[in-house]
């Protein structure tokens, strides 16, 4: 029996770059949570990725790793079609579930996943790191505190540069895309600042040719305090900013999503009335891990009962947003979320 104040113990399924190059290094630093066991379907992945991040127990299958009693909680970094299949076998083996965004293809499986978390009583979070970093909670602050006056529009871009077939992104089957695998993030922060859904949504898609997925996604959401327009593209440079324009001012984060683990975070702040922008002042914020204070909140909730920070309530909302711009490419009109109850 774990003790209030014991390390959650932690295991993995997969060995996907994400989870050997920032999550798993990231909440090693922490005292919260112990990653103990790491699973791949090919053995030799599994035992060369625990050998070099310093793993106690390496699995050739990930229902290997789902029957070792002393995992209490699994990350779950597979590509985005596993992630509902995988998070419902793990709650019913009794281990709780982070699991990488998006956690699901659709609103459908979301809803298949609550009714798999209530059926076992388990904890399920959906991993947007940006949700707990600091820099997105102090945007929320400064506009609440009314330094841009009345927030009136979210502007985000979000780019990088892929062209192989190969790539789980670049499969549709599989959820790939742009719109599912970087898109999702102006959805969530957008819905996070304005603290609101979407009324209604509109989209202009582009499509690989030959792959079959987005590459360029334009969409607008429609808040009932403001709009959310943003683009996301998978074959340009690479490039993100999120700004926030309200009737006195502007903030802008810098690296609003891959938050750099070993520099500051910078949020700059223009209270306007200057073009060339020698009113803006930069909040600095300290140097922090958005994957290691995302693997403490997780942790924190599992031990002291606090609220997951990104429950699949909130996953519900996001998966209607993206659902529905789907449906706006293909309609050319607004599209209203849906949540189906």
């Amino acid at each position: 029996m774990a003790r209030m104040n014991d390390p959650v113990r932690w295991g993995v399924l997969g060995v996907a770059k994400i989870a050997v190059t920032k999550v798993i290094p990231a909440m090693q630093k922490s005292s919260l949570s112990k990653i103990a066991a790491i699973a791949s379907r090919d053995a030799a992945k599994a035992t060369e990725a625990a050998a070099r991040l310093g793993i106690p127990r390496a699995y050739g299958t990930y229902e290997e790793l789902l029957a070792d009693p002393a995992i209490e909680a699994v990350y779950i970094p597979l590509p985005n079609h596993l992630h509902v299949p995988w998070s419902a076998r793990a709650l019913d083996a009794g281990k709780h579930v982070l699991c990488e965004k998006p956690v699901s293809l659709n609103v459908a499986e979301v809803r298949r996943l609550i009714a798999a978390r209530d059926r076992n009583g388990l904890l399920v979070g959906e991993a947007f790191m940006v949700h707990t970093h600091p820099q997105w909670l102090r945007v929320r602050e400064l506009i609440a505190s009314g330094v841009i006056g009345e927030l009136r529009s979210i502007a985000g871009f979000f780019s990088y540069f892929l062209t192989d077939p190969a790539n789980v992104r670049s499969v549709p089957e599989w959820g790939g895309g742009g719109l599912m695998d970087i898109g999702c993030y102006p959805i969530h922060t957008s819905r996070f600042i304005f603290a609101q859904e979407p009324r209604r949504v509109l989209s202009l898609l582009e499509f690989d040719p030959g792959m079959k997925v987005d590459r360029l996604a334009s969409a607008i959401l429609d808040y009932p305090a403001g709009q959310c327009v943003f683009q996301c593209g998978t074959q340009m440079t690479p490039y993100q900013r999120m700004q926030f324009f309200g009737s006195k001012g502007r903030i802008e984060l810098e690296i609003p999503f891959n938050a750099p683990p070993d520099r500051p975070s910078r949020i700059l702040i223009d209270e306007g009335g200057d073009l060339f922008g020698r009113s803006i002042r930069v909040d600095e914020l300290p140097v922090v891990d958005q994957y290691t204070i995302q693997g403490d909140e997780f942790s924190r909730a599992i031990r002291h009962g606090t609220p997951v920070p990104v429950p699949l309530e909130n996953s519900l909302g996001n998966m209607a947003v993206i659902d529905a711009l789907f449906r706006s490419a293909q309609s050319g009109r607004w599209e209203e979320p849906l949540i189906p109850y």
